[in-house]
């Protein structure tokens, strides 16, 4: 290694380029503008084909390094006189590449085999998947990206445009512009990798998380206005809301893509027709029912006030009724499968109301969650638990209703979506009442019964983690609530289950908390 190497400023004249490219977009009118400047051109296989049959003068990889092609072409590049040529220093190594005759390549044009393009069709075997990981394309990027000081890497075809003004210049290649080029190399080989990585992964929570995520879209601006904000897209996802179609209305805000993210995963997991309704990141009504249109008038009545400038979620088409129904009340976004063509007309004289098509259902509840710390992430896997009435562990005298089965499993689901201290009061497979993100739990508990609408009596109460004393089912039993579903597993679990027998409320465990945080 080099101590104290000096890194060449100076703009760079091209002599000869290298250009390798599965992506051929632009190529032939990027070798024509080299060639026109007295350029001399490398290329290999089907790249240096389509510039010969172009009428443009190309030395084939294999005659300029004098070893052919082998290995079914996985061998072509990889070769000293096309490293060498790449890699040397001009001002240092000028006598090894003479004596070794080793010509100087200049410029790098080279974009790589479609891994991710391989692998997201979903016949793909792990042979086609390993067939197409790129070995020589990004050794070539790599060299010339880490030789800025002599040499130029274009990886994008958006690129030559600029490079080639650059050429026509005839001023060289600026430093500044190679070290953008070379930026962007490497940024395009660590996500290649990457995605390699996250491809070959089979483990959920890996010893080294290598994540890959492209720029998306900037937002007008994060949580508050003061915030900067930008949203990144996951490589590897085909569906969710970056992936869906936006039939109109105003561009995302960061809070509208949380909440229609939320919104959807919920109500995603719903066999039945169901509707959530989605704000400020927490459910404020829920339904599902043997239509769609129903869930959607018991979620939406569950809170219309809450509900006001919220997200409505649906998971089967939206009809003409539901569109009328929102036609005079305010929300920031509706998200479906589908949508009829009236309804679609209808929503249409509410310019800024957004409405989206989604792709698929599937993808909104990937196996792991990731948030930021300072100076690190924390990972974990999604909570897929779920509550199996049948199964529930009833602690009390007074015992469950089987035909409230239905209603508590529909209850757990949502109940995952709510923030803890998160309460839930649930009937006839629709919310009543929430109480979410408080710091106590008997606050929360005041808040469901005071939210509840409608009639609460012989309704079901979930909590998302333990009672830790009796003060919560003295005021649940003023409510008229009769079943409790909560995991158990307090030190004072038998005080709370004597409370619920003083009242002849039925309860029963879990076994399983599903904080939100």
């Amino acid at each position: 290694m080099l101590k104290n190497p000096i890194i060449n400023t100076e703009p760079i004249n091209i002599k000869r380029a290298l250009i390798s490219v599965f992506d051929k977009k632009n190529v032939i009118e990027l070798a024509t503008c080299l060639h026109e400047h007295g350029v001399e051109i490398i290329s290999s296989g089907g790249t240096a084909s389509e510039i010969d049959s172009n009428g443009i003068p190309v030395i084939e990889v294999d005659e300029y390094t004098g070893f052919p092609e082998i290995l079914d072409g996985r061998v072509k590049t990889l070769n000293p006189f096309i490293a060498g040529g790449i890699l040397n220093l001009r001002d240092i190594h000028s006598m090894q590449t003479r004596e070794n005759k080793i010509n100087n390549i200049d410029l790098v044009i080279c974009n790589l085999y479609p891994f991710l393009e391989t692998i997201i069709q979903d016949d793909v075997s792990y042979a086609d998947a390993l067939e197409n990981i790129d070995i020589g394309g990004p050794t070539m990027i790599r060299a010339a990206a880490k030789n800025v000081g002599w040499v130029c890497v274009v990886v994008d075809p958006l690129d030559y445009k600029e490079l080639m003004s650059h050429i026509r210049n005839g001023t060289g290649l600026p430093f500044d512009y190679r070290s953008k080029m070379s930026r962007k190399a490497f940024s395009i080989t660590a996500e290649y990798e990457s995605t390699i990585s996250q491809f070959m992964a089979n483990e959920h929570l890996p010893d080294t998380l290598n994540l890959t995520f492209k720029k998306f879209q900037d937002l007008r601006y994060g949580e508050n206005p003061q915030q900067m904000a930008s949203v990144y897209q996951n490589n590897l996802s085909t569906t969710g809301i970056l992936n869906s179609t936006i039939h109109q209305g105003k561009d995302l805000s960061y809070n509208n893509i949380m909440d229609a993210d939320a919104a959807v995963s919920c109500v995603s997991e719903f066999k039945q027709p169901g509707c959530v309704v989605i704000k400020h990141a927490n459910p404020c009504g829920a339904a599902v029912s043997d239509n769609v249109y129903d869930s959607f008038l018991k979620a939406l009545n569950a809170d219309r006030l809450s509900a006001f400038g919220g997200i409505v979620a649906l998971n089967r088409e939206c009809t003409t009724e539901i569109a009328k129904e929102l036609s005079d009340f305010f929300i920031e976004i509706i998200v479906a499968p589908s949508f009829t063509k009236e309804s679609l007309e209808i929503f249409s004289s509410k310019k800024n109301l957004r409405v989206i098509e989604l792709v698929s259902l599937d993808g909104f509840n990937d196996k792991t969650s990731v948030r930021n710390i300072n100076g690190g992430l924390l990972l974990q896997e999604t909570d897929t638990f779920t509550v199996d009435a049948k199964s529930l562990k009833i602690v009390t005298d007074s015992k469950i209703s089987p035909n409230t089965y239905g209603t508590i499993e529909f209850g757990w689901t949502v109940l995952k979506y709510i923030k803890s201290n998160g309460i839930l009061i649930v009937k006839n497979n629709a919310t009543l009442g929430v109480g979410a993100g408080q710091v106590s739990r008997v606050d929360s508990v005041d808040i469901a019964i005071t939210k509840a609408s409608g009639d609460i009596k012989d309704s079901i109460l979930l909590s998302d983690a333990f009672f830790p004393f009796r003060d919560s089912i003295d005021k649940i039993a003023k409510s008229g609530i009769r079943c409790i579903i909560q995991p158990g597993g307090s030190k004072r679990d038998q005080e709370v289950i004597d409370a619920c027998n003083e009242y002849s409320i039925a309860m029963a465990f879990t076994g399983a908390r599903c904080f939100n945080h």
